[in-house]
């Protein structure tokens, strides 16, 4: 098949600065020689958190702190919300194992594949789990349900516009930046909207193993999707197209979107940048205030009554040692009174 997709896109001032700031940040980053532990538990962090924000984006309503409890514990009798959490952690979970030992590769079985893992177990019609649609779709405003946001192309076309879609890719790895190159890939994937089903958590999934996979180090260790997750008014506007994808397929422009793409990469990686100082020199603390961190990280929050029924530290003693915590800007506080409780200061 002739590849006859070529997207429409200018490496824009702003755009050249912002993959320079990147290469940069990537840089002081590694400067700190982060050990394999180091780097494993930023790798968890950004998974939670990526698998939070994505399925966040589309509507799910589990806080972090559920999600973060949810992937640490096993649970047979779970809820819709908590099942496309653990779909979507599962996924991510392969595309990370694939990309590190060089086993991915991007092509329509495995984005079949992406989207039945994130999926399952959520559609009526198994059917539209794991196939590319071979129906018509519309998009509407969740707002405003008889409201047409955009009408995508028609289902007999899908195949090839994807197969046309990641020819581009994969021969352009190694000669197209990894952040335009999944930048266009990311809005590409939307655009064409493959299945009836899962869409957007499976661009943002392939949209990561793109980074990996086209060479941009330290992919796995920050989360996109929480960009994306603090404004989703935005990233709907900068992602998708409005009215029928026929008036727009010839003429769609990715500048734009690859700067705020860009721009997204360039903030969580400095988000992760500064929490590097209190992971990597750690404060030097006290078997009870330990006690408290590891109470947080398996249940994603602890009060002062739940702190008393784990010590024998009297109530002026517990409150000290909060403090302390959230100096060392290890926990921080939130609700207030009796209501008050703590999480990760990170969070």
């Amino acid at each position: 098949m002739a590849m006859t997709w070529k997207p429409k896109y200018t490496i824009t001032d702003k755009l050249l600065f912002t993959i320079r700031e990147i290469g940069q940040a990537i840089g002081e980053i590694k400067s700190f020689h982060l050990s394999d532990k180091t780097l494993a538990k930023l790798e968890v962090r950004a998974r939670a958190l990526s698998t939070y924000a994505s399925t966040s984006i589309e509507g799910n309503p589990l806080p972090l702190t559920d999600v973060k409890q949810l992937l640490k514990t096993s649970t047979t009798h779970i809820r819709d919300t908590e099942r496309e959490v653990l779909n979507y952690n599962q996924a991510l979970q392969g595309i990370y194992t694939a990309v590190k030992s060089s086993n991915f590769t991007l092509n329509i079985k495995v984005l079949e594949k992406v989207q039945k893992q994130v999926v399952d177990g959520l559609m009526d019609n198994p059917a539209h789990c794991g196939h590319l649609r071979q129906a018509p779709v519309i998009i509407r405003n969740p707002l405003k349900p008889d409201e047409i946001v955009f009408v995508p192309p028609d289902a007999n076309e899908v195949k090839q516009l994807t197969s046309e879609l990641m020819k581009f890719i994969n021969s352009h790895v190694g000669k197209i930046d990894p952040i335009i190159l999944a930048g266009l890939f990311h809005r590409q994937s939307v655009i064409i909207h493959p299945f009836i089903d899962g869409n957007g958590r499976t661009t943002r999934l392939l949209t990561t193993a793109i980074l990996g996979k086209s060479g941009l180090d330290l992919f796995e260790i920050f989360s996109f999707e929480n960009y994306y997750n603090q404004n989703i008014t935005r990233y709907f506007k900068a992602v998708g197209l409005t009215g029928d994808y026929y008036d727009h397929k010839d003429n769609v422009d990715f500048t734009n979107w690859l700067e705020y793409f860009a721009e997204g990469i360039l903030d969580e990686l400095s988000r992760v940048r500064k929490t590097l100082p209190t992971i990597i020199n750690s404060p030097r603390l006290e078997p009870h205030h330990q006690q408290i961190l590891d109470y947080i990280n398996e249940n994603g929050s602890i009060t002062q009554r739940e702190y008393g029924e784990i010590s024998s530290r009297s109530l002026a003693a517990r409150k000290i040692d909060f403090e302390k915590l959230i100096n060392f800007k290890l926990i921080k506080n939130k609700g207030t009174g009796r209501g008050t409780y703590y999480v990760p200061a990170e969070e």
